[in-house]
């Protein structure tokens, strides 16, 4: 049996070994446009802000690790433009020698992540532009920055936007963020976003809301961004407005896109073209409070999704479970944890709900070290479902929205969560946790 697998990250890999580890007589075959296999995406920004001293470092497995000691054929290179359902065949060229390359499969795989979105804004030519998606990009970044750069302007409030802010910030940058949307990180209610933004007003970040980009001004390097409503001055600046799925390549096949053109699965990472499979960020997941699928592109999920993609590749049935939204972020000095949905996302979808938000502490408020927590529960009047949770503060956001997430893939209620049974002693929490001090608070 011949595998072929289209990504050599997250979810290719982790399918990658499930196969190999389940069926040693299989062959498997990996396609990587770039040159480095299994690398951490979500370390790169840490990498820019000097958290992390080596790339080398956010290599999970090298090249030569699946090679030589799994037996993986992981090519380097190889970029599909095109598959053929019909022959089981995929097809493409070499990116450095454009040597074209036909290869059979009895089952594939696509797990061809997603690319940063950058419109075609004018002057996106000039030196010190910036997207991040690979330790290459994030390289570049590195080297842009041993300029006499002072000024920086990301464009986008969202995961990578705040991040790279952040690692700015630690280099001593001024730092503008531009959104065209009237807050940051909008997977979090408004009323939790402000203590983003007053996060970032105490560490001299600018924000800038309501505003479209529309052009770079500049001469070798840029110089400054232009929006519809004002210009602001860049040494550098970094295009983090979302991201997009790589599935270009397949307008011409039967495998279905839905949301933003990510790929159509079940819940066994089967497309809708006999033998292929997707997985990672290139495709939709299941969302447990939604009950439809969603396009939320993490690592958590990608790594999940392919290893479930490669046990069903070799008969191993099992179904991906599906997700509840969990995400985690650190901005600065805040952690910012959150799962389910959102006040807005429960609106949508026609919930007859209620949320409760409260201020507590991370450990007992007695004890030395203290700092602020903020929680904020959503649930269904009447069941009491919880139907989502954000917690943010200083220290124990972490803890607390793993616990938000395993009762949200639980189905628990409001009551459910008083009565859970947390760990408490006086350095590691309050004898009520505050998540179940804001679950006392409602009606």
């Amino acid at each position: 049996m011949q595998y072929v697998i289209i990504g050599g990250d997250a979810a290719g890999m982790s399918a990658a070994m499930q196969i190999i580890r389940h069926d040693q007589h299989a062959k498997v075959i990996t396609l990587e446009k770039g040159n480095i296999y299994s690398y951490s995406q979500c370390g790169l920004p840490y990498l820019i802000g000097q958290d992390i001293t080596s790339s080398s470092k956010l290599i999970a497995r090298s090249i030569d690790t699946f090679r030589n000691k799994y037996g993986i054929d992981a090519r380097c290179g190889y970029e599909v433009t095109e598959i053929d359902a019909e022959a089981k065949q995929v097809k493409g060229k070499t990116v450095e020698h454009h040597k074209p390359f036909s290869i059979s499969y009895d089952k594939l795989l696509i797990a061809t992540g997603a690319d940063p979105v950058f419109p075609d804004w004018s002057g996106k030519h000039f030196k010190g532009i910036y997207t991040l998606k690979t330790i290459s990009d994030a390289e570049k970044m590195i080297k842009g920055l041993s300029r006499d750069v002072q000024h920086a302007v990301i464009i986008g409030g969202g995961y990578i936007g705040l991040e790279v802010a952040e690692a700015f910030y630690k280099r001593k940058l001024k730092v503008t963020m531009i959104d065209r949307g009237s807050r940051l990180i909008k997977v979090f209610d408004s009323d939790m976003s402000e203590l983003i933004h007053e996060e970032a007003a105490n560490k001299g970040i600018k924000i800038i809301l309501n505003e479209e980009v529309q052009e770079f001004k500049g001469d070798e390097f840029v110089q400054a961004v232009e929006t519809d409503k004002g210009s602001y001055k860049a040494d550098i600046a970094v295009a983090a407005a979302g991201i997009a799925p790589n599935t270009s390549f397949l307008e011409h096949t039967p495998v279905e896109l839905g949301i933003k053109n990510a790929i159509k699965v079940n819940e066994y990472m089967e497309t809708s073209a006999e033998n292929i499979y997707a997985a990672g960020d290139c495709a939709l997941q299941y969302h447990r409070l939604k009950k439809a699928y969603d396009y939320i592109p993490l690592g958590t999920n990608a790594n999940k999704m392919g290893r479930i993609a490669g046990m069903n590749m070799i008969g191993e049935r099992r179904p991906f479970a599906g997700i509840t939204g969990t995400s985690i972020i650190k901005f600065i000095d805040l952690e910012l944890g959150r799962s389910g949905l959102t006040e807005e996302d429960a609106a949508k979808l026609g919930y007859d709900f209620e949320a409760v938000k409260i201020k507590s502490t991370d450990i007992a408020g007695y004890f030395p070290g203290k700092t602020p927590l903020w929680v904020k529960l959503i649930a269904e009047k009447g069941t009491k479902k919880l139907l989502g949770g954000q917690v943010i503060g200083r220290n124990g956001a972490a803890k607390r929205t793993d616990v938000i997430a395993a009762a949200l893939y639980s189905g628990l209620t409001i009551t459910d969560l008083e009565n859970l049974d947390l760990s408490y002693a006086p350095p590691f929490n309050s004898v009520w946790d505050p998540i179940q001090q804001a679950a006392r608070r409602f009606k």
